[in-house]
């Protein structure tokens, strides 16, 4: 029995160091989200709105006391690293309550809605299990960052200074 129970360990630690995408799946890129004016968007339009910058992507929602919490940081790097688009998801539970939590933690970037959430083909690419979520796409349009939760992660920092 012991003999079964190694091997269900190393195969779940092997398992578990799945290596992170470096490019999202078409579904992810053709997914939609809602502007801060009503309209639909593709992610892949978003993306393509800031084509050779790096990229910052802040999943968060206004009711997440860590998003809150994660704020400052979040200030702190657009004020060190102004040269970098930082871009906005929210998983908020209604339109009101996102463009409320936007003016009301003064929140600086380009704003999209999810407007269903969890249950959409970007959320199933990204596997959100926790917000915040930052991640960083470098200027040549490739995820150098997939999953971290503190904007002030070393890995996060390092893809912004390259």
């Amino acid at each position: 029995m012991n003999k079964i129970k190694y091997i269900a360990i190393l195969l779940i630690g092997f398992l578990s160091c799945e290596e992170a995408p470096k490019e999202f799946s078409a579904e992810a890129l053709n997914d939609t989200f809602t502007t801060l004016e009503g309209n639909s968007i593709t992610f892949q339009d978003i993306l393509a709105a800031h084509k050779g910058k790096t990229i910052v992507i802040d999943i968060w929602a206004s009711w997440c006391s860590d998003c809150i919490q994660g704020m400052p940081r979040v200030k702190a790097l657009q004020s060190e690293y102004e040269n970098v688009a930082y871009v906005f998801l929210s998983l908020d539970r209604g339109e009101d309550a996102w463009k409320r939590g936007i003016k009301k933690y003064n929140v600086v970037g380009d704003h999209y809605y999810m407007q269903n959430g969890k249950d959409c083909p970007f959320a199933d690419f990204t596997n959100i299990s926790w917000i915040p979520r930052y991640m960083v796409i470098n200027k040549v349009g490739e995820i150098v960052v997939f999953d971290v939760i503190e904007a002030d992660d070393d890995k996060l920092i390092e893809a912004l200074k390259k």
